[in-house]
């Protein structure tokens, strides 16, 4: 329903309310940052591609993330390797595991713009200061782009350093943006376009092989405190009359101010007389100061004209499996009291939030909740067993006011595991629960939880067990990777129609379908989170969920939400990828907006470019939890270019593996996964074989692989991709466990997306003294530096973490010294160490202090600029232990060659030997 409001027309709405003031001192995006946008040339030091590292214990590997990138997990302090440790000789210092030797030159520096124009006198007109001239699309104007460096894949080794720089800098000629503002261009942490220089043709983009698309990640954190953006309070939205484009930093101003220019569709539009008037003071205000004139990334508070119906309240509504497993499980319990313990964090400032309860067996179970103070205070349950056509026994009951119905929703909570601690029944009609949780939010709009333990064996939507190990590994695996009931599919369009988002939360320690049950999440802008075997009996299982769910409530979705993305005149939105549903060829709806997942949007070109520079923007329209109707608007703009060479010199390496990871998830769910695969490998060998024919001369440099610095993690990052869970070719992997691994494919975050495929490895036996403390510039915990993962960096006396931000293992060697075991986990014989998943103990000795510091900042996410409820499960693996997990951890060694795959070595000789063919 909301995207009816999306084109309203507000650029003549001169607000009367008062303005609120921009929060622009907590509105950084960093240093250094895309300064061509704000005038502002990047220094030597923000350049990072190219360049000789320094020591690793002078500085993050190749330089801090430039302009708001995502920031590395190793500060800025970086450790030196520390003393050896427990009377081992020291690691890290072995041939093989050297420096990457890069070329000498970085990018080369734009020259400064000259802003001393901003300082023209329009006093006449009561500006405090005037826009940036339109920058002259002639070619001497033209800054030079970023320069290509050429490097060996073969000769010169790839570093996992290399895997957190941030993308080329964005190189616009000078004075592009209206303000000379260092926030005037988007910060990568929000939009990634796969190209930094765009083609001016669409010959030239097929040429060059590459993608061009943006990475989309509207919000970066769970929560708006952590990650404030500026508001435009005052409902002044100037918008282009011809393609609503919103006003940004990168328009014209013409006519003496009275007029502004599209920098999309170049229509000349009228300023809102509203524009530069302080309404509630009544006096003229500084338009250059206005925050949308100096943000990529501002929030505009939506006038009546963007409201088709009043800002709907936060629901949800709890579908509970009451069966036999979900009780002797302990989900039931478990959910119920995290419910009630989080009834606080529950986003509710407007005290409009709204919750309701079903519970399902083989019968459908309501409950409704009396307001409190009120002559009833006992929740009524009411069973309906009619599955077919399931009504609703009491409507107006059965969503209450969490402010108004606190104490029996509390009292509810408490009793609901004492109402089923003694079901045996094992039905599971989630189908037809779904269907009734649907007619009882749609007249509002929402959300539904589901927690199951049950495989839904009943009415609508009824699954079958259909895992069969012998097809595992075979071409017929596709078929368990497809749903089986195309109820899932069609209902989650109905759902979306209606503004239902459907949330599946998936425990069975048995076959449960994921492939068919992520549907509902795929199409109403959901997520599948999938907790195998898991056991409350077992604390980390217990705490695990506990932590994670009590975050999940506490976010602060937004609601009825629709994202549109606009570009120059000549550039078209091609396809979108991601959790939600196309409602048209650009549009893109979404019940509830969540705020952990990115989105993919491929970009084509119709039409030569003519200019310059050329503008994507992307606008979210969407109800705030709390009762707001807001239009976040993200702008980027990025430069063109004639050449090959400028268009290979600013390709993102980590954008284009999100782009082609979506389209491996869409080839393995429609063409099977040796299909995804062979894509994968025919894209990689595709983009080489272009690099050499047309930039590298044909030659392959004395037997080496050239290929350019900016690029050089592709290839290791397709490797990681075909060897990932969801794609890998194996016949050990349950189809529910690659089901999972595909949602988290297409959602994830950009740096979290990276992490799952190139796993992090740290070694902790030997890391500094510094390792592991806070640092006393930022207070954030010292990482020790990431290694290879390959067993190439394993010592067998070692202790390693390797990570990949979904599990974590904590690798004991073979060989490794009591003292070690004793200080870490309290054991001094590592026999006695408890493999598997668990939790270190709390020893009262420095290392362990450390170790578990080291583990715990691994799992910050949000220092590195994302929003995930995630808590990774640790296990500990010995080398010599119980073989099964010790296998499961050595997958994440992704530089070995394991099972049906290639090593690292060898998958680059197999790009050399296609490439030269």
């Amino acid at each position: 329903m909301a995207d009816q409001g999306y084109g309203a027309d507000s650029g003549a709405i001169g607000g009367k309310k008062k303005r609120r003031g921009v929060p622009e001192q907590a509105y950084s995006f960093g240093q250094g940052a895309n300064v061509a946008a704000g005038g502002i040339a990047p220094t030597a030091q923000d350049q990072s591609y190219g360049q000789q590292p320094q020591p690793v214990h002078e500085q993050v590997p190749y330089g801090q993330p430039a302009y708001g990138g995502y920031p590395s997990t190793t500060t800025a302090q970086q450790p030196a390797y520390g003393q050896p440790q427990y009377g081992q000789p020291q690691y890290g210092q072995q041939p093989g595991v050297g420096e990457y030797q890069a070329p000498d030159a970085g990018y080369p520096v734009p020259t400064q713009p000259d802003v001393g124009g901003l300082t023209q006198d329009m006093s006449s007109m009561g500006f405090g200061r005037t826009p940036q001239p339109p920058p002259q699309q002639g070619q001497n104007n033209r800054p030079h782009l970023n320069q290509l460096y050429p490097t060996d894949m073969m000769n010169q080794p790839f570093q996992v350093t290399e895997l957190d720089l941030p993308p080329p800098p964005i190189v616009l000629p000078p004075n592009t943006s209206v303000t000379a503002s260092e926030n005037a261009n988007c910060p990568p942490k929000y939009i990634r376009s796969t190209l930094n220089a765009v083609p001016t043709t669409s010959s030239l983009l097929k040429k060059s092989r590459l993608p061009f698309a943006l990475i989309i990640q509207p919000y970066s954190s769970l929560h708006d405190v952590e990650d404030p953006v500026p508001i435009a309070a005052d409902q002044v939205i100037a918008r282009c009359r011809r393609c609503r484009t919103y006003i940004n930093p990168f328009v014209t101003f013409l006519d003496q101010g009275h007029r502004w220019r599209c920098n999309m569709c170049n229509l000349t539009n009228e300023v809102p007389q509203a524009f530069d008037w302080d309404a509630a003071a009544q006096k003229q205000v500084d338009r250059w100061q206005r925050c949308e004139l100096n943000y990529a990334v501002c929030e505009f508070m939506a006038p009546q004209e963007y409201l088709v119906r009043a800002p709907q309240p936060l629901v949800y509504l709890f579908c509970f499996d009451v069966s036999f497993a979900s009780v002797t499980s302990g989900l039931l319990a478990t959910a119920a009291r995290c419910i009630l313990e989080s009834l606080d964090r529950i986003p509710n400032a407007d005290r409009r939030t709204r919750l309701g309860f079903i519970a399902v067996d083989s019968s459908l179970h309501y409950f409704a909740v009396p307001r409190d103070g009120g002559p009833v205070t006992d929740t009524n349950m009411l069973v309906v067993s009619d599955l077919e056509e399931p009504f609703l026994p009491t409507p107006a009951d059965l969503l209450v006011n969490l402010s108004e119905c606190r104490e029996n929703i509390e009292s509810f909570l408490g009793k609901l595991q004492e109402m089923f601690q003694n079901n045996q029944n094992g039905g599971s009609c989630m189908g037809a629960a779904l269907r009734s949780a649907h007619k009882l939010i749609s007249p509002v709009g929402g959300k539904v939880v589901v927690l199951t333990a049950t495989l839904p064996n009943l009415s609508h939507g009824k699954l079958e067990m259909r895992e069969d190990k012998k097809i595992l590994g075979t071409s017929k695996e596709n078929g368990l990777l497809q749903t089986s009931n195309s109820f899932y599919k069609s209902f989650a369009v109905e759902c979306s129609k209606n503004q239902v988002s459907v949330d599946m939360f998936l425990f069975s320690s048995q076959y449960q379908d994921v492939a068919s049950l992520s549907n509902l999440p795929r199409f109403t802008g959901g997520q599948t989170y999938f907790y195998p075997g898991w056991n409350a009996a077992r604390g980390e299982d217990a705490i695990k969920f506990a932590k994670e769910f009590s975050d999940y409530l506490s976010s602060e979705i937004a609601l009825e939400a629709v994202l549109r993305v606009r570009a120059t005149t000549g550039l078209r939105m091609n396809a979108f990828y991601g959790n939600f549903f196309n409602r048209s060829s650009d549009l893109c709806a979404f019940p509830a907006f969540p705020r952990d997942q990115a989105y993919v949007v491929e970009v084509a070109i119709d039409e030569s470019m003519t200019k310059g520079v050329v503008c994507l923007q992307a606008a979210v329209l969407h109800t705030t939890c709390n009762g707001e109707r807001r239009i976040r608007v993200m702008t980027v703009a990025l430069p063109t270019t004639q050449t090959l060479a400028d268009v290979y010199a600013s390709a993102d390496q980590g954008a284009i593996t999100a782009y082609y990871t979506h389209k491996a998830v869409e080839r393995a769910l429609g063409g099977g996964l040796e299909a995804a695969r062979d894509q994968l490998q025919t894209k990689c060998i595709e983009i080489m074989q272009t690099y050499r024919k047309e930039l590298a001369g044909g030659s392959l440099g004395g037997g080496g692989l050239q290929f350019p610095a900016n690029l050089r993690c592709l290839p290791v990052l397709f490797l990681g991709l075909i060897k990932n869970i969801a794609l890998r070719k194996s016949a050990q992997i349950p189809s529910d466990m690659r089901s999972a691994a595909l949602c988290l494919l297409s959602t994830l975050p950009l740096p979290l997306l990276i992490q799952y495929i190139y796993p992090r490895m740290y070694s902790l036996h030997d890391m500094s003294d510094v390792a592991g403390v806070p640092d006393p510039a930022t207070g954030e915990i010292v990482m020790p530096p990431m290694i290879p993962a390959s067993s190439g960096s394993l010592v067998p006396y070692g202790l390693y973490l390797i990570d990949d931000g979904q599990t974590q293992f904590l690798w004991v060697g073979r060989d490794a010294v009591p003292q070690l075991t004793e200080d870490v986990f309290g054991v001094a014989d590592k026999t006695q160490l408890k493999v598997g998943k668990t939790s270190l103990p709390l020893l009262e000795n420095d290392f362990n202090e450390r170790v578990r510091a080291v583990i715990e900042k691994a799992r910050d996410f949000k220092a590195r600029g994302v929003g995930s409820i995630i808590v990774p499960h640790l296990y500990v693996v010995r080398e010599d232990g119980e073989p099964g997990i010790r296998l499961w951890a050595q997958t994440m060694l992704v530089e070995d060659r394991a099972e049906q795959g290639s090593s690292l070595k060898q998958w680059l000789g197999l790009m050399r030997e296609k490439v030269q063919f």
